[in-house]
């Protein structure tokens, strides 16, 4: 079962009383069940720190955050967060071991019990014959495969992605924003998605939310209804790519 998100008048500050910055102002973002939003920005606009306060990785100073109808104020299993990074897996514990791991932690079941019920997450990624494999016999792909599949393993109301392609080489990513699109058509979950790329903002959501910074706030939200599968050479694509593009003021901060 997949939830929403509810968000009202969010403020994020770090600092102290004499070095203050504010990270987020007043965001306000409601999430349906079973959306795909890709959350997009410049860098400082608080993109990270907005996914973090969804965790429960970092407490608001104001607002709420309200996912199956209960407010967030520390992390849980109804969310589940894949990072950037290659080294989110246990180096320790072989794949099959790194997808079952929490799944055991969040149901309470048998080790051996859910190694065998993360089988279909496994082979869901494409690494059906790795499940043996270390983390360092994988390469940074595959890695994130096993990080999409430990995520659904828990089986969360909502996965927090941020930015989960961004270290891939440009193949790697293309395979797997397609693998990621078809586990959410099957599994019909609900999805934020941090990226930098415009690109990618649009060819995987059904929503779009931009965020302004100094400080991060929501400059808009842009629904996007293209029918899938989208191509990046259809007009209307080209036209969506062009407004979010303008609405970033890129062509301001490279001339400054």
């Amino acid at each position: 079962m997949t939830s929403g998100v509810s968000i009202k008048g969010l403020d994020k500050v770090f600092g102290t009383d004499t070095r203050r910055l504010q990270a987020l102002q007043n965001v306000t973002i409601e999430v349906e069940p079973s959306e795909f939003v890709t959350i997009i920005g410049q860098s400082g606009c608080g993109k990270t720190t907005l996914i973090r306060c969804i965790a429960g990785l970092e407490n608001a100073d104001k607002g709420s955050i309200v996912v199956g109808g209960a407010v967030v104020t520390r992390p849980g299993p109804d969310r589940f967060m894949v990072f950037q990074g290659f080294d989110q897996l246990f180096p320790w514990l072989r794949v099959i071991d790194n997808v079952s791991y929490p799944r055991s932690m969040v149901f309470g079941k048998p080790r051996k019990k859910c190694r065998e019920e993360v089988q279909s997450f496994i082979d869901l990624v494409g690494l059906t014959g790795f499940e043996n494999s270390y983390p360092h016999e994988l390469s940074g792909g595959m890695k994130q495969r096993v990080a999409i599949a430990r995520a659904l393993a828990v089986e969360p109301k909502v996965f927090l992605m941020d930015e989960p392609f961004g270290s891939l080489d440009a193949i790697t990513r293309s395979a797997l924003q397609e693998e990621l699109l078809s586990i959410w058509q099957k599994k019909l979950a609900t999805i934020l998605f941090v990226t930098h790329n415009i690109e990618e903002a649009i060819l995987l959501s059904t929503k779009i939310i931009v965020l302004d910074k100094n400080p991060g706030r929501v400059k808009e939200v842009v629904v996007n209804n293209m029918p899938f599968p989208r191509h990046p050479d259809a007009t209307e694509f080209g036209a969506l790519w062009k407004r979010l593009y303008q609405m970033l003021e890129i062509e301001k901060v490279v001339r400054h």
